[in-house]
């Protein structure tokens, strides 16, 4: 199965994702993991993208797919991929359907987590103060969200003519949100 988690910046996305990797034993890929890896590693990749992640802006299309499909493999032969954080354009959302069809695979499921910005403010802020990730600070978080609405959300019509889309309320606590995610996952497998 794959699965798609959409929706802003820290409305939970990594969080409901490791559950689904713990319960499900499918394999998260999420850009940001990857990308924040690499920067810490100092890495060829890690060192071109620092700069961009610290603005809050969007890492280039081709730098994010070329991570993704090094990792497909490894999804598939655990059963399934939990896109996290990608695809985030609808250039990306294309690219990856054409990288799933040419293995004979397909989006399952897409599951859009329903949150209120304020509330996610307050989510980041304190992810801030207890992580300290550069990308999360308060200033930077308004500037991811701004591109989220700007360039992500354009995705919801590309994935909704699917009829694969399901909405999932990302105010509840984190076990009311994984079992809503649960119940839409097993719905696909019945």
């Amino acid at each position: 199965m794959n699965l798609i988690l959409f929706g802003p910046p820290g409305c939970g996305k990594g969080t409901q994702a490791k559950k689904l990797v713990e319960g499900r034993g499918m394999v998260q890929l999420s850009t940001g993991d990857m990308l924040r890896a690499a920067i810490a590693a100092g890495s060829e990749l890690g060192l071109k993208v620092k700069d961009i992640m610290a603005r809050g802006d969007l890492v280039p299309d081709e730098i994010v797919i070329a991570l993704i499909e090094e990792r497909l493999p490894e999804a598939e032969a655990s059963g399934g991929a939990i896109f996290d954080g990608f695809p985030r354009t609808v250039a990306q959302a294309q690219a990856l359907d054409a990288m799933l069809e040419g293995r004979g695979k397909r989006i399952d499921r897409i599951i859009r987590l329903l949150v209120d910005e304020a509330e996610l403010l307050a989510r980041v802020t304190g992810r801030f103060e207890q992580q300290g990730r550069p990308d999360d600070n308060p200033e930077t978080f308004k500037t991811r969200l701004a591109a989220y609405n700007a360039q992500t959300a354009p995705l919801l019509p590309y994935y909704e003519r699917t009829g694969r889309t399901r909405e999932v309320d990302g105010m509840g606590t984190m076990d009311e949100v994984a079992a809503a995610i649960a119940a839409s996952l097993d719905e696909v497998q019945a």
